[in-house]
């Protein structure tokens, strides 16, 4: 009878709760020097510490206290209340500790398939699937969590329920509201375990060279060349085309293209090719080829095929070729630098002003080349007088009609018909 005085007694209630902490620390500082210790030895120990270290001892702390409040509550009527608070509590911290031993497993499979090796086509599709079944199953233990922790309200059960009863419809409504999302989530699914990209796959979307950094459920991660992210839908690439360098492997073949003049030696360039890629490492010695794939114009087109392990390294070795195929120019072969041509013909520039001058002076016609027409012409450019009916010859001047000033015709109107003006 003293004990349970004393106990159950709100002064009781936090020594018990002391204790259970108390205890609580002690086991979890026992139980990790134990891991310290595995850890030396093995790799796991730490990467579980990692990721399922805080969720444990909050969930073993709220596991302690819980019991102790429970043995200690002084009042009855409020034990409902308390123990539901403990169980959404509980619920909670189990659901994180759940998300954190699926990561640590999906952790313990990805260590298995290293991607910085050459051949890594596996070890890429396994990180992307397992990635995939990581955030799927972490939705899926959120999910039921969060419904672990609504059904522990009676009104949601009797909601539940009816829920249920409804689903069909209620499926119906949320398809049609989250059809775009629920588009994007089967494209990851899909995107996933169809292997159309994989994580670190090397990339050409929206005209952006890049790797795949991240695939999720509804939208994937391109690591652009200058560490820029491009973010796409899930839907982008099982909706349109796009280019992948690393489907089967990652060797690539890259090309490097000169205009040149004709005098030009290509068998001179290509002993020199054979040099240039026999002092670098980033040729990986598959292929070297240069040809004449054009000779149109003012121009020879050189092209020169040169092969690396990857793209990167593809770029770097085309630029290596491109500058010391064109020092080689300049250094060794001048002659071939590409030039521009202009031909000019002496005798047909000093022709031309005579023909033109020929050509002016044998177009005669009605009004040019002879003095007739000269003077036939100065009657339409020169000004023509206005004569009104009843002027005298004294205040007219027809000496533009070629009419005397005196003149026996004293009015326009006795003006003969061809000599008239056009207005009368």
């Amino acid at each position: 009878m003293f004990d349970d005085f004393v106990w159950k007694s709100w002064i009781g209630l936090p020594i018990a709760v002391v204790i259970a902490l108390v205890v609580t620390l002690v086991a979890l500082a026992i139980l990790s020097v134990a891991m310290r210790a595995a850890a030396k030895r093995k790799d796991w120990p730490k990467a579980l510490a990692s990721g399922a270290r805080h969720p444990f001892r909050l969930l073993v702390a709220n596991l302690a206290v819980w019991i102790a409040v429970a043995l200690t509550l002084p009042n009855p009527d409020m034990a409902d209340e308390v123990n539901h608070v403990f169980r959404i509590i509980t619920i909670a911290l189990a659901t994180w500790l759940g998300a954190g031993l699926l990561s640590f497993f999906v952790g313990i499979g990805l260590s298995r398939y290293r991607t910085d090796t050459a051949d890594n086509k596996v070890a890429r599709r396994m990180h992307t699937q397992l990635a995939i079944v990581r955030r799927l199953g972490i939705a899926v233990i959120v999910i039921i969590g969060i419904a672990a922790i609504l059904l522990t309200f009676p009104g949601v059960q009797a909601l539940g329920a009816s829920l249920l009863a409804s689903a069909g419809l209620l499926s119906i409504v949320a398809g049609l509201a989250a059809q775009s999302t629920l588009a994007n989530v089967f494209a990851g699914v899909q995107l996933v375990f169809s292997e159309a990209i994989r994580v670190d796959d090397v990339v050409i979307a929206e005209k952006e060279w890049g790797r795949i950094e991240e695939i999720t459920l509804t939208y994937v991660v391109v690591h652009i060349w200058d560490d820029r992210r491009l973010v796409l839908p899930s839907t982008y690439f099982t909706t349109t085309p796009f280019e992948n360098w690393t489907r089967n492997s990652s060797e690539l073949l890259g090309s490097i293209e000169l205009d040149l003049d004709w005098r030009v030696s290509p068998a001179a360039m290509r002993q020199h090719l054979e040099v240039v890629l026999d002092n670098t490492e980033i040729w990986d010695g598959r292929a070297s080829v240069l040809q004449v794939t054009d000779a149109v114009g003012g121009f020879v087109r050189i092209r020169i095929l040169v092969t690396a392990v990857d793209a990167p390294t593809l770029f770097d070795l085309r630029c290596y070729v491109r500058e010391e195929m064109v020092e080689w120019v300049h250094s060794q072969d001048p002659a071939g630098m590409p030039r521009a041509r202009v031909e000019m013909v002496a005798e047909a520039v000093r022709a031309q002003p005579r023909e033109m001058e020929k050509t002016h002076t044998d177009q005669i016609g009605l009004f040019t080349g002879t003095a007739d027409a000269e003077e036939r012409a100065s009657l339409f450019t020169s000004a023509i007088p206005i004569i009104r009916p009843g002027d005298t010859a004294s205040e007219r001047n027809d000496s533009s009609l070629g009419l005397p000033v005196e003149s026996e015709f004293e009015t326009a109107d006795e003006l003969p018909d061809g000599q008239r003006p056009s207005r009368y």
